[in-house]
């Protein structure tokens, strides 16, 4: 018979009598679970071999004894598993914190005397059998208790979250244990095993009991500064460390053991390597003595790792002080992660499948606890010393959930831990590029001199307001800089879209995170939107001046997108920033949602070709446009090209609103007024601005529209209208008040007629009864079938102008529409010029 069918036969033996007994004994119990023994302790072996190899299960009672299971022998994690575990390689498979009303129901007590009397024999020679088979397949002795004979495939090792979902489990454990040892505390009772008794009480199982050891040892224990330095004796007896409250590492070690021991968990002390106080980056330890102790636990037959001193807190050493901050990474931390800071002097309790020698841990990125914690991968490097290449150097961080960055570059320091803050709000940083993606962080590094640099890298959950927490840190040996122009300051952490910008509504860019090139002085930045969004731009470059960088941006809002026009007046980097609100909510703050960086390194835009001043925030038709009824735009961008110095930019106004126009440019280049260059007409709905511009140039056309009777103009969008053009075009009739919606002027449409000559005029007047045009003398127009009137007409001398009249029903007062200008002879010009000089008295 096998010993694994023994096993099974125990256990149903043993559930066959569990289901008669009615009583239960106080002293002791045995739990069985279908074909596997949970928590499994086998008896110490006798020195003389037995004849028979006894399976039994465990007695649980207060007088049992516990046997003692050795460390493990090295080789990774899976013989870990195998060395200590005396059980069948799946015992505590799950160590979960469950409750006693949630345990199966075949788990029942059965007294001690029972327990006894069940056993199975199986024959020598079968288990002798069993035990050459497993030699055979693993071939290295297993140091330990000798367990059950198996041969099961050895388990997996377990991690952290095979034994518990996350801390929340421990609340009541955690809450119970930091409120005891306060009272505790009060009452100066520095008992070990009245503290332990305590503290956990109401504890269900070995990894509770744990837990309340660990979370008391990090609330009560201070490290203790004045004895790492010197300046008093180091305490690290139990009872010394608990009557002072502090001590180093080997007295948060030496107690965390002892406390385990009153409950009967395995603990060992671990002395090893750590990256903790004083260690420098790259420092060998090679014939170093190591500086450090911390505990590895025996749980359900596997070994884990936990730090008290790390969980409790840092050590500030510029200001000599402890600094309280407890730390759930440092219980039962991964090996893999464990690893990064803390080097056992012996390989095995590495608890590695493949332990790294002393040279690897020594060339290991730096990484604190909040790495780990907020599940950051590093890409690249691999290693904390990073040489330059052609004066860059490169640092990428994957992530699972969004997260925001940071970094800080200053010169080489001795110390990691010399005092420096280990959280940022925003930093200056000015020799790099920091840029976010979906999935990465990536970090250009660019040293402005030759020299050794330290970086730091911080960063926060996407969703948090605390400050940055630091992460990792890096050496990067600059041998020789890149030349590089100054990079302008970015607030705002990194590049391109930020991490928020999705939740802010913007759905893409068409510029990526890395700098853009600037072709011509001028760029065009579309951000796509989920939802109509409110847009401001601001523009940067080291020495560009705030008032010229607000003449360089026109921005567009529309309802799915958002355009930025800009300008870069000068050579370098420009910083071009985004900030967004929704346009629903005039109430809110603008938040950042995207940095570029832009790099103009050829042509330049000139002065004059910088916006026109008191340029609007919304240019060209978009979301406010068509909420108030605004349609059809012929031209739908923000800035409209006059290749001819004209343009016609028609529309629809189909709430039938009161609409103004505006022309104008800067006042330097403005010799006469623009509102003979600009003519509106108004039919049923559809509007046409018409524009001659008077040179060559860049003006604002800025629309206005009444949306309420007898409100104010409220601006609708502006255009900004680049006129290469040299010739000056002529300017527009002037219009009075009479010109009303549905007029039409067809000829002439210029305001400046030549004298003595035929002008044939044709103009559209609804409800007109009489159309003259009146001069030196009167010229009554006729209406044709179109319902258009129309003739000929003399313009006569340059002394006067033309007046185009009109008069409506029985009236017959005639109301001006507009008047024309007549151009002056050379001569006529002449007698005015000398009408206007005085005459001199004679001598």
């Amino acid at each position: 018979m096998s010993a694994e069918v023994a096993v099974e036969k125990f256990s149903f033996s043993c559930a066959a009598r569990l289901s008669q007994r009615d009583a239960v004994t106080q002293r002791g119990r045995v739990q069985v679970e279908a074909l596997q023994l949970h928590d499994f302790r086998g008896t110490p072996a006798s020195s003389k071999p037995s004849p028979v190899a006894v399976v039994g299960a465990v007695v649980q009672n207060e007088s049992r004894a516990q046997g003692r299971a050795e460390p493990p022998s090295g080789g990774g994690a899976a013989a870990t598993a195998r060395s200590a575990a005396p059980s069948r390689p799946r015992a505590f498979e799950k160590l979960l914190v469950e409750s006693e009303d949630q345990r199966p129901a075949a788990k029942r007590q059965l007294s001690s005397e029972s327990a006894a009397r069940t056993i199975t024999v199986v024959k020598k020679s079968t288990v002798r059998k069993e035990a050459e088979e497993r030699k055979e397949l693993k071939p290295k002795a297993q140091p330990g208790p000798k367990a059950a004979a198996s041969t099961a495939a050895p388990a997996k090792p377990r991690r952290r979250k095979d034994l518990f979902a996350n801390f929340e489990v421990f609340h009541r454990v955690d809450s119970h244990a930091v409120r005891a040892g306060a009272e505790l505390k009060e009452k100066r009772v520095y008992d070990v095993k009245a503290i332990v008794q305590r503290i956990t009480q109401g504890a269900r199982n070995e990894l509770e009991k744990l837990r309340a050891i660990w979370v008391w040892l990090c609330h009560n224990i201070e490290y203790d500064v004045s004895g790492y330095l010197g300046r008093s004796e180091k305490l690290s007896s139990p009872e010394q460390v608990i009557a002072a409250g502090r001590g180093v590492c080997c007295g948060y070690s030496n107690l965390c053991t002892e406390m385990c021991r009153e409950v009967g968990i395995e603990c060992q002390e671990v002395p090893g390597h750590s990256k903790g106080i004083g260690y420098r980056c790259g420092q060998s330890l090679q014939n170093v003595r190591s500086d450090h102790l911390w505990n590895a636990v025996l749980l359900g037959g596997q070994w884990f790792l936990l730090d008290a001193c790390w969980g409790a807190g840092r050590v500030d050493m510029e200001r000599e002080c402890f600094v309280k901050r407890f730390d759930n990474f440092y219980f039962l931390t991964d090996p893999e992660e464990f690893i990064d800071s803390h080097f056992p002097d012996d390989e095995k309790w590495q608890l590695l499948d493949t332990p790294i020698p002393l040279q690897e841990f020594e060339r290991r990125v730096f990484k604190t606890s909040t790495f780990f914690t907020m599940g950051l991968r590093l890409i690249q490097p691999h290693h904390f010393h990073i040489l330059t290449d052609d004066g860059e150097a490169n640092v990428s961080i994957g992530f699972s959930r969004p997260a925001t960055f940071t970094f800080e570059v200053t010169q080489h320091q001795d110390l990691l831990h010399c005092g420096a803050s280990e959280q940022r709000e925003s930093i200056n940083p000015s020799f790099g590029l920091l840029t976010v993606s979906h999935r990465s962080m990536k970090l250009q590094l660019l040293p402005p001199a030759s020299g050794t640099y330290e970086v730091k890298i911080f960063a926060r959950p996407e969703t948090a307001s605390a400050p940055l927490n630091w992460v990792c840190s890096f050496t990067v040996e600059c041998v020789k800089p890149r030349p590089m122009e100054e990079i302008p300051h970015n607030p705002f952490l990194s590049w391109g879209l930020q991490p928020a910008a999705e939740s802010l509504g913007i759905a893409g860019s068409s510029l990526g995170s890395e700098g853009a090139e600037v072709e011509d002085g001028a760029l065009e930045l579309v951000l796509k939107t989920s939802r109509p969004l409110m847009a401001l731009c601001e523009l940067v470059h080291p020495e560009l001046e705030a008032a010229a960088a607000k003449r360089c941006l026109a921005t567009q809002v529309q309802p799915d997108a958002l355009t930025c026009h800009g300008l870069c007046p000068l050579r370098g980097f420009y910083r071009l920033s985004v900030f967004v609100r929704d346009y629903e909510k005039p109430e809110a703050k603008f938040q950042n949602a995207a940095n570029f960086l832009l790099h103009c390194k050829s042509k330049v835009a000139a002065p004059g070709e910088l916006f026109p001043p008191n340029l609007g925030s919304v240019c060209g038709p978009g979301t406010r446009t068509a909420e108030a009824g605004l349609s059809k735009f012929s031209h739908t961008a923000a800035v409209v090209g006059t290749p001819q110095g004209r343009c016609n930019i028609t529309f629809y106004n189909q709430r039938d609103l009161e609409l103004h126009a505006v022309l104008g440019r800067e006042e330097a280049q403005t010799a006469a007024p623009l509102s003979r260059h600009l003519f509106c007409t108004f039919t049923e709905t559809k509007v046409t601005v018409s524009v001659s511009l008077p040179g060559a140039g860049v003006y604002r056309l800025g629309l206005y529209a009444r949306l309420s009777p007898g409100g104010d103009f409220k601006p609708m969008c502006d255009f900004v209208l680049r006129n290469r053009c040299s010739e000056p075009g002529p300017a527009f009739p002037c219009v009075y008040s009479a010109w009303r919606k549905g007029c039409v002027l067809f000829e002439p449409r210029v305001g400046l007629l030549e004298p003595r000559s035929w002008t044939r005029f044709r103009v559209r007047v609804p409800g007109a009864q009489r159309v003259s045009v009146i001069g030196e003398t009167r010229a009554d127009l006729k209406l044709n079938k179109s319902r258009v009137w129309e003739g000929e007409v003399c313009s006569g001398s340059g002394l006067q102008e033309l007046k185009l009249a009109a008069c409506s029903g029985e009236s017959s007062d005639m109301a001006v529409l507009m008047t024309f200008q007549i151009k002056q002879s050379e001569e006529e010009a002449g007698n005015q010029a000398a009408a206007r000089t005085p005459l001199k008295d004679s001598a």
